[in-house]
């Protein structure tokens, strides 16, 4: 274990020098627009000054998880599913799978926050979080993966016009080959440049072959997962950030039959994580809104009032679907919108214009970049993380989905680990409260326009749509909501928590 103890010191003392500046001043919770927690000003490239302490945090937090797991996994009794299940999360805390082995999956997902950014000063700030690399940051902010495995397999469907299932924000990963998209999200951000950072998937292979856990993984998925010789250079390899030679894609120099046995493994990895978020301990379908429907617990009148509105006046059910006959309450249509949000300046991905030192550019194009959304991924022919549309005729509907984003699941959209502690909404983070968005909902088309920074932004004007390409104009921008319906639909949406305790068991009665 002395790698990992290394690893976490490294984590310690982390550090981006130079770009380093003054800490956002603490938020102020509360519900009220009055009292909403305001984005701190456009940090032009520069990280909060309390970077380090919160990423210590979050670390310590993945170890102990990682620790307590590991300690699961010699329970003798565990079933199959629970092996692949424990196996899955193991995978999903372990930093050694990385390129610099100091970020694991859960360093942008843990579970305090509904498994979507637990550092605060990020969700203030740059929105979406560092890489392996650690001056590497990708577009979006990280999506929950809270019922993420529900999802169906992309698919069009030519009645409704629309695209429909996938996982990322882009629905890039659209699961056509694991016939599972949760499973080939796991697979993008190992690869990914500005994620994960290995140049190759085969380092996945390699580094799980030498990880505490490999007896399970040859446990769940065959003994001789790991048969693989590995070429002399593998670890000097495997701690080269990607991405690889534009001459050399696969810089793990394998036999055709190493190469297909380290792909197995590769495949495996990601379907032992869709299991693990599927377990009920990532999709437990426990909030105060389950124990409403199944008659154990009542919702207060606020709640009540904003449960009907969002199922009537507000048309939130429209998109985010709250179940039918033979449904599951999912809170989600599995399609994508464009919602007119607003551009968020704050995006460190706007200041990665310039190479780095190993020449590598996130982003060219620098402050003029904009996020086409379904649109750009319709059209990739090649990706840095492996997620290519797979069918042909899609690309040809691309124009009509520019600027479109996934719909997510509402469902713990409020999960915090404390009442005051800010989470980011939406693929930019431009909302840092679910009163903010509500409250966009509500009024984005009656509002003047305005431009960021300016007085009574988010509260009594907006700024235009980051592109208005498609946008949509039927199901928000004027639902004439009065304040305190906004407020009810923010407490609605707060019984979409899970882990929800009933506090009298006679209150159904």
């Amino acid at each position: 274990m002395g790698h990992r103890n290394r690893a976490v010191l490294l984590l310690g003392l982390f550090t981006i020098g130079s770009l380093l500046v003054s800490a956002a001043s603490k938020p102020q919770a509360g519900t009220s627009r009055s009292r909403e927690v305001k984005s701190t000003s456009n940090l032009g490239g520069k990280m909060p000054a309390s970077f380090e302490r919160d990423v210590a945090r979050v670390v310590a937090e993945i170890d102990r998880i990682e620790a307590d797991t590991l300690g699961a996994m010699k329970d003798a009794s565990l079933d199959r599913q629970g092996q692949v299940r424990t196996l899955g999360k193991l995978l999903l805390f372990d930093k050694h799978l990385s390129v610099n082995q100091n970020e694991a999956c859960s360093l942008c997902h843990t579970p305090e926050t509904g498994f979507t950014g637990p550092v605060q000063s990020l969700n203030l700030t740059t929105v979406s979080y560092p890489g392996s690399v650690r001056s590497r940051f990708s577009n979006r902010k990280p999506q929950s993966y809270m019922y993420a495995p529900f999802a169906p397999v992309l698919h069009y469907n030519a009645l409704q016009g629309d695209f429909v299932g996938g996982n990322f924000w882009d629905m890039r990963a659209s699961g056509y080959r694991l016939q599972n998209p949760s499973a080939e999200q796991a697979q993008g951000p190992p690869t990914n440049p500005v994620e994960m950072g290995l140049p190759d998937s085969a380092c996945v292979a390699y580094r799980v072959s030498q990880a505490a856990y490999r007896k399970l993984f040859e446990t769940v998925w065959g003994p001789d997962s790991f048969n693989i010789q590995w070429p002399p250079d593998v670890e000097k390899v495997c701690t080269t950030p990607g991405p690889p030679p534009a001459n050399d894609q696969y810089p793990v120099h394998l036999s055709a039959a190493d190469r297909a046995r380290a792909d197995h493994v590769y495949d495996c990895f990601g379907l032992a994580i869709s299991a693990y978020e599927f377990s009920p301990e990532v999709s437990p379908f426990t909030s105060k809104y389950d124990h409403v429907q199944a008659g154990t617990d009542q919702f207060t009148p606020q709640e009540k009032l904003g449960f009907e509105l969002f199922r009537g006046k507000a048309r939130c059910n429209e998109c985010h679907r709250d179940g039918g006959p033979g449904e599951e309450p999912l809170f989600t249509d599995f399609t994508a919108s464009n919602l007119g949000v607003p551009r968020n300046p704050g995006l460190q991905i706007y200041y990665e214009g310039q190479p780095d030192q190993r020449g590598y550019s996130p982003n060219p194009s620098g402050g003029a970049y904009v996020d086409k959304g379904v649109g750009s991924f319709l059209r990739t022919l090649q990706s840095d993380s492996g997620q290519l549309n797979p069918d042909s005729e899609w690309i040809k509907r691309a124009p009509k989905f520019d600027a479109k984003f996934q719909v997510p699941t509402l469902r713990n959209v409020d999960m915090r680990p404390r009442p005051d502690f800010v989470k980011a909404y939406m693929h930019n983070g431009y909302f840092k409260s679910v009163k903010e968005v509500v409250h966009f909902y509500n009024t984005r088309d009656v509002l003047p326009k305005c431009t960021a920074g300016d007085p009574g932004e988010k509260v009594t004007c907006w700024p235009a749509p980051e592109d208005s390409t498609n946008l949509n104009k039927r199901q928000l921008g004027d639902l004439k909501l009065t304040d305190q319906e906004e407020d009810a639909l923010v407490s609605f949406l707060r019984a979409l928590t899970d882990g929800y305790k009933v506090p009298n068991p006679r209150a159904a009665k």
